[in-house]
């Protein structure tokens, strides 16, 4: 790789108050940095190749499959298994008790007798038990109408429609993927040093991109099944359409208030890699020519944007007119930057996703700085004036709030005593606020103040 000049180091970054808001945290779109591209760089870069080690499917396609690769040295292998699941049984909520699909990433290549405790025991999921072999622990439910729908056009002899797999997306959409010693599954500790998962949630990225090829697998199982002299391959177009969705992120904001560490490494490493293209001058021919065609092809794709919530609605449509009134032909990335004042946040950081993506060079050495090991950095023996001045300084946000409004104190987060999950409450409608979990810390921070 190549290495960042030292010139462009130190550099200015973006104050803390203008981007660790959650409107602009929301906008913010997927780069070089992100963990999934991150595990796919290196998957490409050791040329990494997947093997179905086991496929016992019946003609309904419920049974186990296991999947295996090598990242880094070292061999993981997925097992899926698929599992029958009544109508009144489905639910994509977090709190349900069975599901159309059960997944384990397991720490290197599985015995035939290691599958079948595993499949034995993950349908159950935190019912289950588990050891320091199984690193990651998931389970998903399919899309019924697109899978019945995808099966039934490979069964007949032809693709099924681009349109509705545009529409919907996946096959199976996972309602929970645990890793770092959930329910007994091995501590972060025991791979956090193995080249290709030292990132934050590579494991967790690897079992989910191994379980969207198992659900492709799956229903080209069902349709072949169905129908053997017709049926045909699900195409390498529209695979690419098909992703894994997800139903729940709820345990994310609790994971990201107790983890300020790993939270401040994420943005630092986007900061910094904006910073460092704006400080790397003029574009050349090459780099604009890249520019343009590159938001050429963005321009396309948010065309085909498309949901059912009208605010976010009117949020691509402003974000489509502020992409087309920037002109790209700038002298310098700092002067293309500088159009981007006074648009939509979705604008500004559509652009700053670009520049990171096109400028892999400056970039990519920050994927090695997004793991951090937690430290204690508070100071016992420093003065109250001194604390005062750290968070006037550092939390200056956090004292802008009025705690008196009930607006503003009307949410409290607590954990569910059925699945030991994080709910949110309505403070001034239920009960149970005297259970809230210390996550309000702006609120916090007021009361040290």
């Amino acid at each position: 790789m190549t290495q960042v000049s030292p010139q462009l180091e130190p550099l200015k970054l973006r104050p803390p108050g203008e981007i660790m808001r959650l409107a602009r945290m929301g906008a913010a779109f997927p780069t070089r940095l992100s963990f999934m591209r991150i595990l796919l760089r290196r998957l490409a870069k050791e040329k990494a190749r997947v093997q179905r080690l086991i496929w016992d499917m019946d003609d309904a396609g419920y049974g186990v499959g296991a999947y295996t690769l090598t990242l880094g040295g070292y061999p993981y292998s997925l097992i899926a298994i698929s599992n029958p699941l009544a109508d009144e049984d489905r639910s994509d909520r977090v709190i349900a008790e069975a599901w159309d699909a059960a997944f384990v990433l397991y720490d290197g290549i599985p015995s035939r007798d290691e599958v079948a405790r595993i499949q034995a025991n993950a349908p159950k999921q935190e019912a289950a038990r588990f050891t320091e072999k199984e690193l990651t622990l998931s389970r998903a439910n399919k899309s019924v109408r697109l899978f019945e729908d995808v099966a039934t056009a490979l069964a007949a002899g032809h693709q099924p429609s681009a349109q509705r797999i545009d529409e919907i997306g996946y096959l199976m959409r996972t309602t929970a993927v645990y890793g770092n010693g959930k329910f007994g599954i091995a501590d972060r500790s025991r791979i956090a040093m193995r080249p290709g998962l030292r990132a934050p949630f590579q494991a967790e990225m690897l079992s989910v991109w191994l379980t969207r090829a198992f659900t492709h697998d799956l229903v080209e199982h069902v349709a072949a099944q169905r129908a053997p002299k017709t049926a045909v391959k699900l195409a390498p177009h529209l695979k690419r359409h098909l992703g894994i969705g997800n139903s729940t992120g709820l345990g994310m904001a609790p994971f990201l208030v107790s983890h300020p560490q790993l939270l401040n490494a994420w943005a630092w490493a986007r900061e910094t890699a904006l910073a460092r293209v704006l400080a790397s001058g003029e574009l050349d021919h090459t780099q604009r020519a890249r520019l343009q065609a590159y938001a050429h092809q963005i321009a396309i794709h948010l065309e085909t944007w498309r949901v059912d919530d009208t605010r976010q609605m009117a949020r691509i449509t402003a974000l489509k007119r502020d992409l087309a009134s920037l002109t790209l032909e700038g002298p310098s990335w700092a002067a293309i930057w500088q159009q981007t004042k006074g648009k939509g946040l979705e604008c500004q950081e559509l652009i700053q996703a670009m520049f990171i993506d096109l400028n892999p060079d400056l970039v990519d050495d920050l994927a090695d700085h997004l793991a951090v090991e937690p430290e204690q950095t508070w100071r016992p023996d420093q003065t109250v004036a001194n604390l005062c001045e750290h968070i006037e300084r550092a939390y200056d946000w956090a004292l802008k709030y009025d705690f008196t409004s009930r607006a503003q104190a009307a949410l409290f987060w607590y954990t569910s005593e059925e699945k030991l999950e994080p709910r949110l409450g309505k403070r001034f409608e239920e009960e149970g606020a005297h259970l809230e979990r210390p996550l309000d810390i702006a609120r916090q921070v007021q009361r040290l103040y």
